[in-house]
């Protein structure tokens, strides 16, 4: 497995793996209605590159395959991180996580050598104990509203 900078041309692909991961691999977790507010199949390729171009974002690929992905913006707010439904259980989303909680540690680092660096994510039920196990803690549980429908996710955070 490789991790790389992401790349526009990656866009679409990274689309299609957040909406088919979703999917698939939250299904037990959320309703067919709430999986498909969550990933309607309709994104905005053009925002989801602008907002990928401006965070710091991460590519796993095997084989020429993508895997994975993983974003984070200069605050420390983990925002996106899927692993493609094939790969669930391999390393992806571990691999992903360390290297954007050290890209994190680094750039405050660079200004701050003492400082402490928080990290926090919005986890699905899905994703919390992938995150309890990395050290990350529950601050609260909250309902997000998407189109009417409720879904359940996680405020959590990390000191590192």
């Amino acid at each position: 497995m490789s991790i790389r900078p992401y790349r526009p041309e990656d866009c679409e692909a990274l689309a299609r793996l957040f909406y088919d991961a979703v999917h698939t691999v939250n299904a037990k977790d959320y309703t067919k209605a709430q999986l498909d507010v969550w990933a309607t199949g309709n994104v905005d390729l053009e925002a989801w590159d602008r907002s990928l171009t401006a965070h710091f974002t991460l590519v796993a690929e095997e084989n020429g395959v993508i895997t994975g992905f993983g974003d984070m913006d200069s605050s420390g707010y983990l925002d996106r991180l899927y692993v493609h439904r094939d790969f669930q259980g391999m390393g992806v989303g571990t691999a992903l996580c360390q290297a954007l909680e050290q890209e994190a540690a680094r750039a405050v680092r660079q200004t701050k050598p003492d400082a402490s660096v928080c990290i926090t994510t919005h986890a699905s039920i899905t994703a919390r104990p992938f995150f309890e196990a990395r050290g990350y803690r529950v601050q609260r549980e909250q309902q997000v509203e998407r189109k009417g429908v409720l879904l359940t996710n996680y405020i959590m955070e990390k000191r590192v």
